[in-house]
């Protein structure tokens, strides 16, 4: 976090730096919530400006993961061509500054051939640029060849640290050829060696059977001077999977609830001394403040409107986010929900910037934004619920009360 120098010129209007204006698109005209928070105020930024673009540049994958969608889906598998790529690049160059470009969604995307040059062209323009990758085509050859197309930031997917707990989850893979790669991968970036480039992140995916593996997956980040470590629970596709959620009692939980009846804690140790009292004080508050930071924040809040982001399938379709890019089914409270994407449409037959620009989709931003829906995940006791059509507050398809994304429960890089 860093700290931002403006001022309050004569007329009582706040004026902050011009690169801040131009980071977050705080343009003449925009239209900004402003939400009021105990230590000082949130400043939403703009639904019309685009900081994110994720790309997917396949659906397929080498891996049968037991969490993974593809084990349930009917949906025909494919590669991003190069004229759709080619257009994504175009509508990138629209924008100022250009998008953050993050090559993943629901599938490998160094399976795909062109891989190093997507990335290499999404550099050219401008773009910070990602990728998440599960780890085992890492090869040497290709680590040489997407650092020299110059990534900023490569995830890698660990969802176990030994071999038997990450084979248990990632069918077909093998842990030892997997933290091969990563090692080759490190050796052969540039910069110093406390300071790597590309930074390197770990995404990790709990589980019930895998959730003793965390203190593990944080020694291997460490080992592999990983700058972030992502960890998010699992989204069952299956009813099998719903036996390994981690946060059931974490949807309903008073402390993750914004109130006006607060408990305000400091640092403190985390040792046995303190873990019976604050594992009390948690689950018998409405409201909790850690150090000044709400635990109730993330809640009724949409990761990808907030960042600014959209996504683009291998077709070339635009959705609104990674959880509509495609249709599947999922489980929730024991009850299937079939949810159906949302397309705004596609790069082939519009710009990205006339489909960012679309009236309808401006609009589902600034009511996502909102987030008046219903509170789906902490009831989920009607019909309405099965699908993502409609709620009983009168909204109609998309609604987004039920979606976990939005509850902090599942987190994207």
């Amino acid at each position: 976090m860093r700290k931002i120098q403006a001022h309050v010129d004569e007329e009582g209007r706040l004026v902050l730096p011009e690169g801040l204006i131009s980071q977050y698109g705080l343009k003449p005209g925009s239209q900004v919530l402003i939400d009021e928070k105990a230590t000082g105020l949130y400043v939403h930024t703009p639904v019309g400006h685009l900081n994110k673009v994720y790309i997917e540049p396949t659906n397929d994958c080498n891996l049968r993961c037991v969490t993974c969608v593809r084990n349930v889906w009917d949906e025909p598998l494919g590669l991003m061509e190069s004229p759709t790529f080619a257009r994504i690049i175009e509508g990138l160059k629209d924008f100022s500054p250009p998008p953050m470009v993050f090559f993943g969604g629901f599938g490998e995307p160094l399976s795909h051939p062109n891989i190093i040059d997507m990335v290499r062209r999404a550099k050219a323009i401008g773009s910070r640029v990602e990728l998440i990758t599960n780890g085992t085509l890492l090869t040497p050859d290709m680590s040489k060849g997407l650092i020299s197309a110059g990534p900023d930031m490569l995830w890698i997917s660990l969802d176990g640290a030994s071999p038997e707990s990450y084979a248990d989850v990632r069918l077909g893979a093998r842990l030892p050829e997997v933290l091969a790669n990563i090692t080759a991968f490190r050796r052969a970036c540039r910069g110093d060696y406390f300071f790597p480039e590309p930074s390197l992140g770990i995404a990790f995916v709990a589980m019930k059977r895998n959730i003793a593996d965390l203190s593990s997956i944080l020694e291997l980040a460490n080992r592999f001077w990983a700058t972030r470590v992502l960890v998010t629970n699992v989204l069952p596709y299956t009813a099998e999977m719903c036996q390994e959620m981690l946060y059931l009692r974490a949807l309903s939980e008073v402390s993750y609830i914004s109130s006006p009846f607060r408990l305000d804690l400091p640092k403190i140790n985390v040792d046995p001394a303190t873990y019976d009292s604050v594992y009390h004080a948690l689950r018998n508050f409405r409201s909790v403040n850690f150090a000044g930071g709400n635990l109730g924040e993330s809640t009724n809040r949409c990761p990808f409107i907030e960042s600014g982001a959209t996504a683009i399938s291998w077709e070339g379709n635009m959705s609104p986010c990674l959880p509509l890019l495609h249709s599947y089914v999922t489980y929730l409270h024991d009850t299937e929900r079939n949810l159906k994407r949302h397309i705004v449409g596609n790069v082939n037959e519009r710009s990205l910037y006339d489909l960012w620009h679309t009236p309808d989709y401006v609009a589902f931003r600034e009511r996502v934004q909102e987030f008046d829906f219903s509170p789906c995940t902490s009831c989920g006791g009607c019909d309405l619920f099965e699908s993502n059509e409609e709620d009983c507050f009168g909204n109609t398809f998309p609604t987004c009360g039920a979606c976990l994304w939005g509850q902090g429960i599942i987190q994207c890089p």
